[in-house]
């Protein structure tokens, strides 16, 4: 399950496939109670109680351990939210939730590029930055899914958020990444020029990532990755200023290729021969 701002993604995993799926929008705006309600009836909607386990990404901090979700902020009534503790009380089948950057690189790990690597890190590009981290083929979430969150890091006159997400498409370019995209796709000079300053940004974030972890792989997830293609140059050459060349030398910067990643994410909490 990955649960949005906007819509609730559930799928019924089986061997590493999605089976079937279902849509519901999020209603953002309600009750606590009454969104985990409309979860229950979809997840009962999409697969009874024929399922050995849930596995869920969310888009905040998590309590791992406990399956506690705090403060979700495009959800604003999920303040401290014992989602763990809900579902296994409705449906009586083990729960375990992560970030949804995290989910993300899990879904890598077990069945995408991360196959390949015992270190690296998923970024996810999209309405948000966010970063998923594993080492020796575990994750790393550190406190309450913090580790990794380079997203707030002062950059510029803002975040590294503002510059390497669609914030950066919508503040600079007035349009959406998914249009400049299309435009892209169209040769058109003002496209490209984005995708082209959106990459040497991108790729100061990335530097970030090598200092502190100097990863084997960064596989790069989300919406916009899918124009890796216009904004790889752009992305190299920011790179290229890295000082330690050793480490540069030895680095993979990969697209995601996996889809349904979102869904897979989570089911890879679990493995599918046992109930843990």
């Amino acid at each position: 399950m990955d649960i949005g701002a906007t819509k609730i993604h559930i799928g019924a995993i089986q061997g590493g496939r999605v089976m079937r799926d279902l849509e519901i929008p999020t209603s953002a705006n309600a009750p606590e109670d009454q969104i985990i309600k409309e979860i229950i009836e979809a997840v009962e909607t999409l697969a009874g109680d024929d399922f050995k386990a849930i596995g869920i990404g969310v888009p905040g901090l998590v309590d791992v351990k406990k399956g506690i979700v705090y403060d979700l902020w495009n959800i604003p009534s999920w303040k401290e939210v014992f989602l763990k503790d809900h579902l296994e009380d409705h449906f009586g089948k083990p729960v375990k939730i992560v970030n949804d950057a995290n989910s993300f690189s899990l879904g890598e790990n077990k069945y995408g590029k991360g196959r390949e690597y015992d270190n690296f890190v998923g970024v996810s590009l999209g309405t948000g930055y966010g970063t998923g981290i594993i080492i020796n083929n575990e994750l790393y979430s550190g406190v309450l899914s913090g580790a990794g969150e380079l997203a707030n890091i002062p950059y510029l006159d803002k975040t590294i958020e503002d510059y390497c997400s669609s914030k950066f498409f919508k503040s600079h370019y007035q349009e959406e990444g998914r249009q400049l995209f299309l435009k892209a796709q169209q040769d058109d000079p003002e496209a490209l020029k984005a995708f082209n300053e959106f990459g040497a940004h991108l790729g100061e974030s990335l530097k970030m990532i090598l200092y502190i972890l100097a990863p084997e792989a960064i596989i790069l997830g989300g919406s916009i990755s899918k124009a890796y293609v216009f904004f790889e140059a752009a992305l190299m050459e920011s790179l290229d200023t890295f000082p330690f060349k050793r480490v540069l030398e030895n680095i993979k910067i990969l697209p995601s290729e996996m889809p349904h990643v979102s869904l897979l994410g989570p089911a890879a909490l679990f493995d599918e021969n046992t109930e843990e």
